[in-house]
């Protein structure tokens, strides 16, 4: 076998990633070996791999969907947002430099296909099937003469393309056909079928409208799946509000002490890498909310600031909102805090930044002995180490370094009385790492909490990707499916008109 297929969506969050994530987990469930692909993807959620390239999280999740370890291949640009119009460019896993959305969609993208064909190319010579992610929706017109991740990629490396729909948002019928019917012919041979994502309700009362499609666009519907809660593990650039349902979809079980433990995180600007706390939504009796205001400090035991694409800016909105005095109130209170890259940052006591802000000296919050110089160099790498007597892992994704001058060691950083500070992601899902920094949390905070024993956040993480392969290989026809991703898109399709603008 050495097959592909193009998963592309008719909006924005159709479920583009998790339908991706779940048809690998099927495939390799058959014996099959596969790799994810997305050519470009624009989220400030990256990833850093073992040998040191940043790709998107959604990515690295589906990697491990795959059971193989990610690699710049599967995303070979990554665009960062650092503003309204301008981004960071991260090219086969290392930044290349900002460029404004006008400037990249004038010629650099288009210039940037031979480059993601060439990584596809070296994917499917090592893997069974390569199973694409578009990003968006195929039919963006105004964009397709650069498109490099959609019906680009889809037609240069002749892959069919199954569209994803999202049901519950309403319109899924005018959304398919419109997709399709908004496509060059070239483009509409390769688009195979559907599939709906989201459904509540009894499928029957839905069959007489799949039945209409297929008659009005010769395509078929590969399958229903149904709303489940709690799919969206490693969200490109949502934010979810309840981050417990992206661990697990089962009931979360009582806390294992007698009271619980409440997380408010610092929604700041440009912010990136908020699965950070994913890994503390797993623990039963914790409770995570994201907070702008600062009396929704008042009740928490931990108050995170984590990481941001603009350390500065952040800092600036911390002010604006009074957030900035209510976590200095906390940490002279010594009630816990911590930061988290940017977020480890502002906390420090001034930041000489000439690349990402260009702001030059700013003050931080003086809550930590750091001082912050940004480089034009970025630091990516996998980070390995020990603290509060547990063994852990992370990885490391910022321009900023920072030199400690005082306080008590805690990973790369330090800590002083309950503030913590570090640039490590990721490291709360070392298990052991993540209980014992809870029951300091609780100490501080005076609640008896206990951690679970037993909360395994990979494991979790494993039942998770189970439930997406679950989802296609129950409620898609997998047949079909099988030999759309082995023989391509059947022959014969007909032209929907009108077909894109000239």
């Amino acid at each position: 076998m050495n097959g592909g297929l193009l998963v592309a969506g008719t909006t924005s969050d159709a479920g583009k990633s998790v339908v991706t994530a779940g048809i690998c987990r099927w495939l390799v469930r058959q014996g099959v070996k596969v790799a994810p692909f997305k050519a470009q993807n624009m989220s400030l959620n990256s990833f850093v791999t073992r040998d040191g390239a940043e790709i998107g999280r959604a990515q690295a999740m589906q990697a491990q969907a795959c059971r193989v370890e990610p690699t710049a291949h599967m995303n070979p640009v990554l665009l960062k947002p650092g503003g309204e119009r301008s981004s960071q460019v991260v090219l086969l896993g290392r930044p290349v430099g900002e460029m404004s959305a006008r400037g990249y969609h004038g010629g650099r993208q288009e210039r940037l296909l031979g480059t993601v064909l060439d990584s596809l190319a070296e994917l499917r010579g090592t893997y069974d099937a390569v199973i694409c992610e578009g990003a968006g929706s195929p039919a963006e017109i105004n964009l397709r003469r650069t498109d490099i991740v959609n019906m680009g990629i889809a037609r240069g490396a002749g892959l069919p393309v199954l569209v994803v729909g999202d049901i519950d948002r309403g319109g899924v019928f005018a959304s398919f056909f419109g997709t399709v019917a908004l496509l060059a012919p070239e483009d509409q041979a390769l688009v195979a079928g559907f599939l709906v994502n989201k459904f509540r309700g009894d499928v029957s009362l839905l069959e007489p409208g799949l039945d209409m499609l297929h008659g009005l666009t010769g395509r078929r519907t590969y399958g229903v799946l149904p709303f489940r809660h709690g799919l969206g593990i490693d969200e490109e650039d949502g934010l979810r509000v309840s981050l417990r349902g992206t661990v697990r979809e089962s009931v979360v079980a009582p806390p294992v002490g007698e009271d619980v433990l409440r997380v408010a995180v610092c929604a700041v600007p440009l912010m990136s890498n908020f699965t950070d706390v994913d890994a503390l939504a797993a623990e039963p009796g914790v409770v995570v909310r994201f907070v702008d205001r600062p009396e929704e400090l008042a009740d928490a035991d931990l108050v995170i600031v984590p990481g941001t694409r603009g350390t500065v800016r952040a800092l600036e909105w911390l002010r604006e909102r009074g957030l900035a005095d209510a976590i200095a109130r906390r940490a002279a209170e010594r009630r816990p805090v911590l930061g988290i890259c940017g977020g480890y940052q502002l906390l420090g006591e001034h930041i000489e930044d000439e690349v990402e802000s260009r702001a030059g000296h700013v003050d931080g919050l003086g809550l930590l002995p750091v001082r912050v110089r940004f480089d034009r160099e970025k630091t990516l790498t996998w980070a390995v180490g020990e603290a509060l007597g547990e063994p852990v892992e992370g990885y490391e994704i910022h321009h900023g370094v920072a030199e400690v001058t005082g306080g008590a060691p805690f990973l790369d950083g330090c800590r002083v009385g309950r503030t913590w500070g570090t640039h490590w992601h990721g490291s709360l899902e070392s298990d052991g790492f993540r209980r014992a920094f809870l029951r300091e949390v609780a100490a501080a905070a005076g609640r008896r909490f206990v951690p679970a024993p037993d909360t395994s956040f990979a494991a979790l993480r494993e039942e998770q990707l189970d439930r997406l392969g679950d989802l296609i290989e129950h409620h898609a026809d997998t047949d079909a499916l099988w030999r759309l991703i082995e023989s391509g898109a059947p022959q014969g399709l007909p032209f929907i008109p009108p077909g894109a603008p000239a």
